[in-house]
């Protein structure tokens, strides 16, 4: 595969694009089907088709069908019309599961995305780590200061919330 081919999925697929396709679900940062074949560039059916094919791969760690509930939570969230037709749950994988995609879809393409989607699961993983040291670290000020510094420390929270994206917005655990 010729480097500028990889340059241009990598462009057009940002860390940014990637982050806001992953949801939490059951506690589990995972990405839907349907956006998965969509940066895949392949119809969702067919995703689904050839993970049929291949069920031994998919455990429940690395995917699972959403039940009715998060189902209509998604349709809730999403709206009708923005989700589309479809009217069957769909599949969600989990960062492992969409490494096991890389073996079920044998595309250069598919290769390319995985790696920045992997990048991506990496770099959030490494942004967690670093606010929960930040967070302990504040938490042990906080035992150790008054009261008078609590609105100092309630504003960086607010902070810290806000820069690993946790606004709400991208929720439906149940």
């Amino acid at each position: 595969m010729s480097k500028n081919k990889s340059v241009q999925v990598s462009s057009f697929l940002s860390n940014e694009v990637i982050e806001r396709k992953i949801y939490l679900v059951r506690g589990k940062k995972v990405m839907l089907d349907r956006d998965l074949a969509e940066l895949y560039a392949v119809e969702t059916g067919n995703l689904n088709k050839a993970v049929a094919r291949n069920l031994e791969r998919f455990p429940e760690e690395f995917m699972f069908q959403l039940n009715p509930q998060e189902f209509k939570n998604l349709i809730f969230q999403f709206g009708r019309s923005s989700w589309g037709g479809t009217r069957k749950p769909p599949r969600v994988f989990s960062d492992y599961g969409i490494l096991m995609l890389s073996s079920v879809l044998n595309s250069q393409r598919a290769i390319q995305v995985n790696l920045q989607i992997m990048r991506t699961f990496i770099r959030l993983r490494e942004m967690l780590i670093t606010h929960k040291d930040l967070q302990k670290k504040i938490q042990v000020m906080e035992k150790r200061y008054d009261k008078k510094f609590m609105v100092v420390f309630n504003a960086i929270k607010v902070l810290l919330d806000k820069a690993n994206g946790d606004t709400g917005k991208r929720r439906f655990d149940l």
